[in-house]
C-alpha cells in the first residue's frame, strides 16, 4: 500500500506541476480560502486510482471544497489533500504538494507527501521509519528553542483567534526564526527530516496532517495538544517537534 501511495501522489503531483503557473480557474471557498481546477483534477485523480485498486476503502476528502467520506468500509481510510498550499499554487509561489494517508482502524498507517517542484517525496510505514526520495530521515537534534527554526500557518479565522497573535510573538521572541510557507504537510515533512524544529498551528483539518503525523512519530519527533494530551487529527490545533523542544513550547503555546 505505501508503494501504491507513493505512485499516486507522484502522478498527482506531475498533473498539479503542468497545471502550474498557466492562468488556471480559481475559485473561493471562503474570504481566504480558494479552489483551482488543479486541486479538483488531482482529486479526481487520485480518488480514481484508490477505487480501481482498493474499492472497499473508504476516502476522506475535500471533494469541491466539502469534507466528505466517499463509498467502501470505514476500516481502511484513505485521508487525502490533492494540492496543500492552494493560495501559493493560485499565485504562483512553488510551495505547494500533494498528501494522502491511509488509516487502518483509527491508526495511521501509511502517509506520503510529495513536492512535486523539487522532486521530494517524504514517506513512512507505520514501524518502518520515515524518508526522504527513499533515504533514511530522523528529526533534528536541536536541544534549545533560542536554537530552533519554527514554522507555522495563519488560519483562515485568524481574525477569531485570540491567541494566535501572542503565540506568534513569544515564539518569535524564543526561537532562531519562524517561517510561514503556506502548506502544513511540507511544514510537517520538513519536521520529520529536521529543517524545522518544531510546527504548530491551528484550523487544520485531517487531510493537512494525517500524512504528516506519521512522518514526524515514524522520525522520531513528537506531537500533541497545546496542553500536552496525545494528538488526534480530526481536532485541531497541533503542536509538533523533535521532541527535544516540546516542552519549551508548549510552554508558551499552554
Amino acid at each position: 500500500m505505501l508503494n501504491f501511495a507513493i505512485e499516486t501522489a507522484r502522478e498527482a503531483g506531475q498533473l498539479l506541476l503542468e497545471k502550474f503557473d498557466r492562468g488556471i480557474a480559481i475559485h473561493k471557498k471562503g474570504d481566504t480560502n480558494l479552489v483551482t481546477e488543479a486541486d479538483l483534477a488531482s482529486e479526481a485523480l487520485i480518488i480514481e486510482r484508490i477505487r480501481s485498486y482498493y474499492p472497499r476503502h473508504s476516502i476522506l476528502a475535500e471533494e469541491s471544497g466539502n469534507a466528505v467520506v466517499i463509498g467502501g468500509e470505514n476500516t481502511w481510510k484513505w485521508i487525502i489533500d490533492p494540492l496543500d498550499g492552494t493560495t501559493n499554487f493560485a499565485h504562483g509561489y512553488p510551495c505547494f504538494c500533494v498528501t494522502l494517508a491511509l488509516e487502518h482502524d483509527g491508526e495511521i498507517v501509511v502517509g506520503v507527501t510529495f513536492d512535486p517542484t523539487r522532486n521530494e517525496l517524504f514517506a513512512a510505514e507505520r514501524g518502518c521509519g520515515a524518508s526522504l526520495n527513499g533515504k533514511p530521515i530522523r528529526v533534528s537534534n536541536c536541544e534549545n528553542l533560542g536554537d530552533a527554526l519554527i514554522v507555522t500557518g495563519f488560519p483562515y479565522d485568524i481574525k477569531h483567534r485570540d491567541d494566535f497573535a501572542r503565540h506568534l510573538t513569544e515564539m518569535l521572541l524564543s526561537s532562531r526564526g519562524v517561517r510561514r510557507d503556506g502548506s502544513a504537510a511540507i511544514d510537517m515533512a520538513y519536521v520529520a527530516c529536521g529543517r524545522f524544529d518544531g510546527f504548530w498551528e491551528e484550523g487544520l483539518n485531517p487531510w493537512d496532517v494525517a500524512a504528516g503525523v506519521l512522518l514526524i512519530e515514524e522520525a522520531g519527533g513528537q506531537l500533541s495538544y497545546y496542553d500536552g494530551r496525545p494528538f488526534s487529527i480530526y481536532t485541531p490545533p497541533i503542536c509538533a517537534s523533535n521532541g527535544l523542544l516540546h516542552t519549551q513550547m508548549l510552554r508558551i503555546l499552554s
